[in-house]
């Protein structure tokens, strides 16, 4: 079983990167959070791995932290969460937010991740409540925002992203002005995109 893999970054997107480990690329599915940790290709890269059987294939779903991993194999441990809807949790919220709306029983929370109904987020709270503090957070500090104007060039790269994890184009751009208008003329990619999520899984 592969646990992690290191080499060099052969190319990345928002839902998977391609690891050239001594000249063998490995694919591996990633969530958001990854991809904004995620070096530039040609760079050196470290991913934890959780490895997945599906029929007759084997995937790889990498993380840029522990923490990731081990809320990923948590939430991969409920009935009815599969490896590609702990992605779209992980995507949706970062692990601090997920761990805290967790511990809070706060289903409107969980309910907000695309794919995850309040009958879902419910029975994660039920499931995972005890056992979430498992998992040990980083004590960093929060990503400080600069004060600056909407920026045309983080609302084209917040839009690409979405995309590619399959939405259409006028429902993202409404979502995205949907975020800016609740997040205010300051903010960063991926709080634009973590927001963009959020009111797409409300249309």
């Amino acid at each position: 079983m592969i646990a992690s893999l290191c080499g060099k970054l052969s190319s990345k997107s928002p839902q998977e990167a391609i690891i050239n480990v001594q000249g063998v690329g490995y694919h591996v599915f990633i969530a958001l959070s990854t991809y904004f940790a995620l070096p530039n290709p040609e760079d050196p890269v470290t991913l934890f791995v959780s490895t997945h059987w599906r029929n007759d294939s084997i995937q790889l779903f990498g993380f840029s932290s522990t923490e990731e991993k081990s809320t990923f194999t948590l939430l991969t441990s409920i009935t009815g969460i599969g490896p590609k809807l702990a992605l779209s949790a992980l995507s949706t919220l970062s692990v601090s937010d997920l761990c805290m709306a967790i511990e809070s029983s706060d289903v409107e929370t969980l309910a907000s991740i695309p794919g995850i109904g309040k009958k879902s987020a419910s029975r994660i709270i039920l499931e995972l409540k005890e056992k979430i503090g498992r998992i040990l957070l980083p004590n960093t500090p929060g990503t400080s925002h600069a004060s600056r104007g909407p920026s045309d060039f983080l609302q084209e790269e917040a839009a690409s992203a979405l995309m590619n994890l399959g939405y259409r184009t006028p429902e993202v751009r409404k979502a995205l002005s949907q975020a800016i208008a609740k997040i205010g003329p300051a903010y960063e990619l991926e709080e634009l995109i973590r927001t963009g999520l959020k009111e797409l899984a409300k249309s």
